[in-house]
C-alpha cells in the first residue's frame, strides 16, 4: 500500500485506546490528524499527551477540537472546517457491563451518535472515506468460530447499539454511494486499556500484588472465552480497510480463544505468583446476560488486506504485566514520554 502524501483524518475517540495508536500511525504515516475531545474540567488526554505540539508552532500536525457525537450540528461544522480525506468513529461508551447500567446513553453515544455523523459527512458534502468501528460484541450468542458472514446476535446495549452502527454504515454506503467500512474488531487490548476493563484490571492488579499494595482482585465470569489482540495491530488494520479500492466489512482476531482464567494464570504467573492465593468470585461482575466465546476468523482482512493478528492473548498478558510492573515502580504511565501539555483544543 502506497504512502499518503500530506493527507488529513479526523479521529473521534482520539483520547482512548485505540484513538492514540490511530494517531500515532498516522502521524507516522505522514497525516495531518484532527481528534474531538469532549470538553470535560479536568484533563482526559494522557494516552496522547506525548504527540501534542503547540497549534502555534510550524510543524504541528495534530489538532483536537471540542465536540460531541451527540452535538449533530457541530459535527457538520467540524466536518465543513477540517475537510478531511478520512473520518474514523472510534467513539463510544464502550464498556459492555456498564451498558447495562447506561443502556439510553449507550444507545445515544454508540448507535446514534455513529448515525449523526454518517449524516453530517453526507450534509457536509465531503467526498472522504469513513471507518466505523463495529465489534465483535454484535455476534454475542452466536457460535464461534465468527467471520463477516456469521448472524448478529448481541447480548448487551452495547452489543445492540453497535449493530445499528453497522447497518446504519452499510446503508449510507449503499444509499449515498460513500466509501464507508465496518470493522469488526474482536477484543483488542494494550497497556493503555482502561483500568476497567478486564485485562487491564487483571494486569494492574497483578503489578499492585507484587509490589505489596493490593493482595486481592476480585472477578466475575472466569470461564468466558476471548480472542485477545494487541491494540496497535489492529488501529493498522483500520487504516488498512480506508487503502483499499472497494469499501467492504472486515473482522479482524487472532483466531485463538483465552479463558478470562487462562488470561489471569498468564498474568499471575509472569511475576511469580499464584493466581488462586488473590483471585476472588464477585457476581457483581456479571453480565444479565453473557456471551460465553468469541472467537473470529479474520481470514477474509488476510486475503484482501494482507493483515494478520501477530500477537496471541499469553503473549499480550506478559506484555501488559511487565508495562503495569514498570508503571507501579515509576508510579506513572510507562507509554508517557513527554509532561502534560495545555492550551488545546485548538477550535
Amino acid at each position: 500500500m502506497t504512502e499518503p502524501a500530506g493527507k488529513r483524518a479526523l479521529i473521534t475517540g482520539i483520547t482512548g485506546q485505540d484513538g492514540s495508536y490511530l494517531a500515532e500511525l498516522l502521524l507516522s504515516k505522514g497525516y495531518e490528524v484532527h481528534g474531538l475531545v469532549r470538553r470535560s474540567s479536568s484533563f482526559n488526554t494522557s494516552r496522547i499527551d506525548h504527540l501534542y505540539v503547540d497549534p502555534h508552532e510550524p510543524d504541528a500536525r495534530l489538532f483536537l477540537h471540542y465536540g460531541d457525537l451527540t452535538d449533530g450540528a457541530r459535527l457538520v461544522t467540524l466536518l465543513t472546517t477540517i475537510k478531511p480525506a478520512e473520518v474514523y468513529n472510534l467513539a463510544a461508551q464502550s464498556h459492555v457491563r456498564v451498558s447495562f447500567d447506561e443502556p439510553v446513553h449507550t444507545g445515544d453515544t454508540t448507535g446514534m451518535g455513529s448515525m449523526r455523523l454518517l449524516e453530517a459527512v453526507r450534509l457536509s458534502g465531503l467526498d472522504c472515506r469513513f471507518y466505523q468501528a463495529s465489534s465483535s460484541e454484535m455476534f454475542g450468542a452466536s457460535p464461534p468460530p465468527q467471520d463477516e458472514d456469521t448472524p448478529f446476535y448481541p447480548r448487551s446495549p452495547y452489543g445492540a447499539a453497535k449493530v445499528y452502527s453497522y447497518w446504519a454504515t452499510r446503508n449510507y454506503r449503499e444509499a449515498y454511494g460513500m466509501f464507508a467500512v465496518n470493522g469488526i474488531l474482536f477484543n483488542h487490548e494494550s497497556p493503555r486499556r482502561g483500568e476497567t476493563f478486564v485485562t487491564r484490571k487483571i494486569t494492574r492488579a497483578v503489578a499492585r500484588i507484587k509490589a505489596g499494595v493490593q493482595d486481592k482482585l476480585y472477578l466475575g465470569n472466569l470461564d468466558a472465552v476471548r480472542d485477545w489482540g494487541y491494540a496497535p495491530e489492529y488501529v493498522e488494520g483500520m487504516w488498512m480497510m480506508l487503502q483499499s479500492d472497494v469499501a467492504d466489512d472486515y473482522v479482524l482476531a487472532t483466531g485463538r480463544g483465552f479463558t478470562v482464567r487462562e488470561f489471569v494464570e498468564a498474568s499471575f504467573s509472569h511475576v511469580g505468583l499464584d493466581w488462586e492465593d488473590h483471585v476472588v468470585f464477585d457476581e457483581r461482575y456479571l453480565r444479565p446476560t453473557e456471551v460465553d466465546a468469541l472467537i473470529g476468523d479474520a481470514g477474509k482482512a488476510e486475503r484482501a488486506l494482507g493483515w494478520q493478528a501477530k500477537t496471541h492473548s499469553a503473549d499480550l498478558a506478559r506484555l501488559m504485566v511487565a508495562a503495569d510492573v514498570t508503571a507501579q515502580e515509576c508510579e506513572g504511565r510507562p507509554w508517557i514520554d513527554q509532561p502534560l501539555v495545555a492550551g488545546w483544543p485548538s477550535a
